[in-house]
């Protein structure tokens, strides 16, 4: 996804973001329901996502489809979603879907922080590498002929144990691959916990090993510039050639003698 679509989604997760505060796993429900609503009409994508048609009607459209059926948090979610811009009509549906997998995940992080993120990642793990080893469970999550209730008890009893986070986005991923194997969708799903557990990472490069005290003090100082407990990962990187550079998520801050060089380089060019 890229150009407008990416932009929209990025907007469309930085709105779910601010729904979090309270939100349970029903939202993400929600949204995969509202999903299935969408993937199964493709002239209601089409609606969805037709440029010509004004932002109030395509609110409203979602108003239609779902006012009393869900949460008006979900409802505004998807009323955001169709009222922004996107390169195709697959888009729409491909974006919902991240966003919901994304609403579970972060109310596993808001429930257990990077410890609910951990467990979820491990649990889908476990998954996947159940079912990648065994052609005979493969054949079983693809049988046209099984019920989807029978594939979802089946795939939930691999992982006796998983979070309710972690069996939401199992089920989804056997009752609605999307044209995937749910193997397949599962790896998406963990590449977005990733994603999210990078918010707890932070990646120092230094020029040389920093001693206990240092490292406790910079353990100290990102704890209380994030206001989290912060995994610091330290890397050596002689070509700093001095200072520090720390990257947490998309978040860089660069203190190095190196850039700064480079900065004054540019200044002097321009």
């Amino acid at each position: 996804m890229a150009g407008v679509s990416s932009e929209s989604l990025a907007a469309a997760l930085a709105s779910l973001e601010t729904k979090l505060a309270h939100a349970s796993l029903e939202l993400s429900t929600e949204l995969f329901g509202a999903l299935q609503v969408i993937d199964s009409n493709a002239g209601l994508r089409r609606a969805l996502t037709d440029p010509a048609r004004g932002a109030s009607d395509k609110a409203g459209l979602v108003a239609q489809l779902l006012r009393g059926k869900v949460s008006a948090d979900a409802e505004a979610t998807v009323a955001g979603l169709a009222t922004s811009r996107w390169s195709s009509a697959r888009d729409i549906g491909d974006a919902l879907e991240i966003v919901a997998a994304n609403a579970a995940i972060m109310v596993a992080e808001r429930q257990g922080g990077s410890a609910g993120l951990e467990r979820l990642e491990e649990d889908l793990f476990a998954f996947i590498r159940v079912v990648g080893s065994s052609h005979d469970l493969q054949r079983a999550l693809d049988d046209a002929q099984a019920t989807t209730e029978a594939k979802c008890a089946l795939a939930l009893k691999l992982v006796p144990n998983a979070s309710e986070a972690s069996a939401l986005l199992i089920r989804q991923a056997v009752a609605s691959p999307r044209g995937l194997k749910p193997v397949a969708l599962l790896e998406r799903f963990v590449e977005l916990v990733a994603k999210r557990q990078d918010r707890w990472i932070a990646q120092v490069s230094v020029t040389r090993d920093l001693t206990a005290e240092q490292f406790a003090r910079l353990q100290a100082g990102l704890n209380n510039l994030y206001g989290r407990d912060l995994k610091i990962n330290v890397n050596i990187d002689p070509e700093l050639v001095g200072g520090i550079r720390v990257k947490v998520g998309d978040e860089v801050v660069d203190a190095s003698i190196a850039t700064r060089v480079s900065d004054l380089r540019r200044r002097l060019a321009g």
